[in-house]
């Protein structure tokens, strides 16, 4: 089965249409742990986007041999084994990024949103289009980690990328995990009205 959308259509859909966390609501326990800093959820941001591509590239690569009793152990093996790449790399390149985001990295093997990806596209298309999906629900999983993060980062610590930018004193609520449901809440409400403008103007 061939998508119709266009390689700018797939990468967009992930970003905005699809957003793994404000739209589909998905990978919370990340999206709530870790994003406490801008560069917290850059970072993990990153090792997702690497693991949805290579993992969706694979499946579509394979998809045809897959037989569909073994798919799900299929996809979390192939999840596992791009995991283990990334983790081997941020441990021997990056430790210090490494051991902040410690356990998560290792979790992305359940992360919902990339097991998803790969049933609901990955195994039905073409490698070219597994690629630009990956890259767009990729990049919306990290740009939602970093706006999270710098929402709270901002507000509950007063500084930016590690710089002290906060002319009062910080809440320290908005790094309790609590303030990452209410900062996820909040954006899915912005995500909705936004779309609910867009529709209203092009109906108009």
């Amino acid at each position: 089965m061939a998508t119709d959308k266009t390689n700018l259509q797939l990468v967009v859909n992930g970003i905005l249409n699809e957003n793994p966390i404000f739209r589909l609501v998905l990978s919370m326990c990340p999206a709530v742990g870790i994003s406490t800093t801008v560069m917290n959820g850059f970072m993990l941001g990153i090792a997702v986007l690497f693991v949805q591509v290579c993992s969706s590239c694979t499946i579509a690569l394979f998809k045809n041999v897959i037989h569909p009793r073994i798919r799900i152990p299929t996809y979390t093996l192939t999840i596992a084994t791009w995991v283990t790449v990334i983790d081997m790399v941020l441990a021997a390149y990056l430790p210090e990024a490494y051991a902040k985001m410690g356990i998560f990295i290792k979790l992305i093997v359940a992360f919902a949103i990339i097991t998803m990806r790969l049933e609901m596209f990955a195994s039905k298309e073409n490698i070219n289009a597994s690629f630009w999906d990956g890259i767009g629900m990729g990049l919306g999983f990290m740009l939602g980690m970093m706006a999270l993060g710098f929402v709270r980062e901002l507000l509950g610590m007063g500084t930016l990328l590690g710089y002290d930018v906060l002319g009062f004193k910080p809440m320290l609520f908005f790094v309790l995990p609590l303030a990452g449901f209410f900062c996820v809440g909040l954006m899915m409400a912005f995500f909705n009205y936004i779309e609910i403008v867009y529709k209203r103007a092009k109906r108009a």
